[in-house]
């Protein structure tokens, strides 16, 4: 499979008056054309400061990315100046923000705001534009799309208004699609539909996607791959079946058993993970998760593993083989 975005030790920081949050850690990925690939993690772990740093989304200062590669289809886009980015973002690469509430401007209707990117990037005129912005409102499942084009996002249900998300930045047929947990607001009965059309529309356009959560279950119906994010740092990535059968990490044996599942025992408990998360002001001299852990040893607490292979496609950061119970070489 052809590698779409290739992303290699991406640092970001944010300077702040109580001192540097390092909210990247030198993440790497692969994404591939027509793969979803579920990044996954507990709040603050770097999940959307990943992805803002690679669209050059996030204001500086205080941010500032230190370090690392991003390429799409061999363009380094950290090189790029606003000017290129802007002709990459919505055009190539777009991204759907998990607020739809605070992301539609509340004073233009959606359908100006579906057909800003059409204009901008593809050149179509007002005529043009509007046009298609209804083929795009009844892609994406909202009826009568003709009489709702002159609509004020506040005039639209929350699943309504994710839809009209979901249709500008689907609007330039982009060939990866971000989306930031885009149905955490949503009731569940509208997560199902929200989730279904994407699948779909992924089916149709053939475009890659990244979707960024804290629901395994989502990510067990999306994902081809998953990889998961803790404390800034990319801490196991597998296949999606690899990771729910067999997690190589503590932290994702954590998270995996802190949820229900509907092949599980029904005698089972959940459990949850102990400890908080790391103050992200200081970078940690070891592995970030050794004081939560339940496999630590010496090692752990002196040195930060790299992501290694544990299998074929499977890698994980850990100086424990959970598998065979004793230290990685």
């Amino acid at each position: 499979m052809t590698i779409l975005l290739q992303v290699s030790g991406l640092k970001t920081r944010f300077h702040t008056s109580h001192g540097i949050v390092h909210a990247v850690n030198g993440v790497s990925f692969q994404v591939h054309e027509g793969e979803t690939l579920g990044i996954v993690g507990e709040s603050g772990c770097g999940k959307t400061a990943s992805m803002l740093s690679i669209l050059g989304l996030l204001p500086s200062p205080p941010a500032q990315i230190e370090s690392g590669e991003v390429f799409f289809q061999d363009v380094d886009l950290l090189k790029l100046s606003s000017v290129e980015m802007r002709r990459i973002c919505g055009a190539h690469i777009s991204m759907v923000f998990q607020d739809h509430a605070t992301s539609l401007n509340p004073v233009l209707t959606i359908g100006k705001q579906i057909a800003e990117p059409l204009e901008e990037h593809l050149g179509m005129n007002k005529q043009q534009s509007r046009a298609r912005t209804v083929e795009l409102l009844t892609t994406v499942g909202i009826p009568a799309a003709e009489s709702r084009i002159d609509d004020y996002p506040h005039q639209l249900s929350g699943g309504m208004r994710q839809r009209v998300m979901l249709a500008i930045a689907l609007s330039c047929l982009p060939k990866v699609l971000i989306a930031d947990e885009p149905t955490t607001a949503l009731d569940v009965t509208v997560q199902a539909q929200i989730i279904e059309l994407v699948q779909q529309l992924k089916a149709d356009l053939g475009m890659s996607i990244i979707w960024i959560t804290h629901d395994l279950g989502v990510i067990a119906e999306l994902a081809d791959r998953v990889a998961v994010m803790y404390a800034g740092f990319v801490v196991e990535e597998a296949p999606v079946r690899t990771l729910f059968s067999s997690p190589r990490h503590p932290y994702s044996v954590g998270l995996l058993d802190s949820v229900p599942r509907i092949d599980g025992d029904e005698t089972e408990t959940l459990s949850g993970i102990e400890g908080k998360p790391p103050n992200m002001l200081s970078s940690p001299r070891g592995c970030p998760f050794a004081p939560r852990c339940s496999y630590v040893f010496d090692r752990c607490w002196n040195e930060n593993p790299n992501l290694a292979p544990v299998n074929n496609g499977h890698s994980s950061a850990c100086w424990w083989d959970i598998t065979t119970g004793t230290p990685r070489t």
